[in-house]
């Protein structure tokens, strides 16, 4: 049996009768619905369907009573449909896997069409468990929102391995976006020698942008042999760093902010001379005096459009600030026995010499640095699996 087809026979909810002939390791979808405590919220939904259906046979009920179970009884009937259809598929599949099984070596057609069958099916219960998993979590209010993403190289160390490496990791989010469909809207972007790169912003938005990029907030590191730059003369592996931002765009209803705490200055926009510089005070400082907080854009030759932009950046930090404040509020005893987990700790760990990508939060390595910045499958990959840590925070803290 080949190593891809023992990884489709994996791809089984543990909810239901397992494959018994599949010896390979857990599938990423596997793992996660074998955890304890969603086990014990797919029982309690299991367990509340049951007891809602039953109260609804009641004639004792009054209507507001019956209009707010039949409002429950939908909400848990989409968990137990997702369940009955990955049963079935399931059995599918077992009936699939004994045809194999029983099926002469020589009739090679009659194999190619029950594999590319197995196939089909286990790419159908691995998606029947995404959507089960999706129905069991509750929703995060900030998941479908646009955010502003912002890089900045380190100042302290690795110089210009820094900077190259903040373009690369800025690179890798804009191929992330079009991997996905969204829109990859540049605010700020200075540059630095040899290609690399000081700061930049970009709004990003389309269809779970926040959901998808909530994760990748924090410090990357890199560990590499430099191929340009003064540090490349040494030819010995150099270690630096670049800080990551996602904030949440906020909408309009969500922050107010008055004009009189407002001050805005225009400027030269600054670059590397020649025309790529503005001869006019094109590009706009927004500063908020209540709290200080500073946004700039001078992107555009437009000083209307750098000022929309600009006071956008400054509507998404004054939002994840007023966030932030109120998470310290409510969580700091939580925090304290599992850590901040701010945006200064590193998460990330990029190791050319090994080609080798490390998440520090849940100990995942990822082989082919190469692909893993086309910002493709690879990444996306990955932050699938911070979402299933995160979703099984969410149902602890439910239990």
């Amino acid at each position: 049996m080949s190593a891809a087809l023992r990884r489709i026979l994996r791809r089984v909810s543990p909810l239901l009768q397992p494959v018994r002939i599949c010896r390979s390791n857990s599938h990423k979808t596997d793992d996660f619905l074998k955890n304890e405590a969603v086990q014990r919220r797919i029982k309690r939904v299991m367990d509340e369907h049951e007891t809602v259906t039953s109260r609804l046979e009641s004639d004792q009920l009054t209507d507001t009573d019956r209009r707010t179970l039949n409002l429950r009884l939908a909400e848990v009937t989409r968990v137990m449909d997702t369940i009955e259809r990955s049963r079935e598929a399931l059995r599918e599949l077992e009936e699939i896997h004994t045809l194999i099984h029983n099926t002469a070596a020589e009739e090679q057609q009659m194999l190619l069409l029950l594999r590319e069958e197995h196939e089909d099916l286990s790419r159908r219960i691995e998606q029947l468990n995404r959507k089960l998993i999706e129905v069991l979590v509750p929703a995060d209010d900030l998941d479908d929102r646009s955010v502003v993403l912002e890089v900045a190289a380190g100042r302290t160390t690795g110089g210009d391995i820094c900077q190259q490496f903040t373009r690369e990791i800025f690179d890798m989010y804009h191929g992330f976006a079009s991997y996905k469909n969204w829109d990859f809207e540049l605010c700020n972007y200075t540059p630095a020698d040899y290609g690399g790169l000081h700061h930049a912003s970009v709004r990003i938005s389309g269809d779970s942008v926040y959901r998808w990029l909530r994760f990748e907030g924090g410090t990357h590191r890199v560990q590499r042999i430099p191929e340009v730059g003064l540090s490349s003369r040494m030819q010995r592996i150099h270690t630096g760093t670049m800080t990551v931002v996602v904030l949440p765009q906020p909408r309009d209803v969500d922050v107010h902010i008055a004009s009189k705490d407002l001050r805005i200055d225009t400027f030269r926009s600054r670059g590397a001379g020649g025309q790529s510089v503005n001869t006019t005070d094109s590009a706009v400082r927004v500063v908020h005096l209540p709290t200080g907080t500073v946004a700039e854009c001078q992107q555009f030759r437009s000083q209307l459009k750098n000022r929309d932009t600009a006071l956008r950046v400054l509507r998404a930090r004054l939002y994840q600030s007023i966030m932030g404040q109120q998470r310290e509020q409510t969580h700091t005893a939580r925090r304290q026995q599992v850590g901040t987990r701010c945006q200064s700790e590193r998460i990330r760990t990029y190791n050319f010499s090994q080609d080798r990508v490390t998440d520090h939060r849940i100990g995942h390595v990822t082989r082919d640095i190469k692909a893993f910045l086309r910002g493709g499958e690879t990444l996306e990959d990955l932050l699938r699996l911070l979402q299933d840590r995160h979703h099984l925070l969410k149902l602890n803290n439910i239990s």
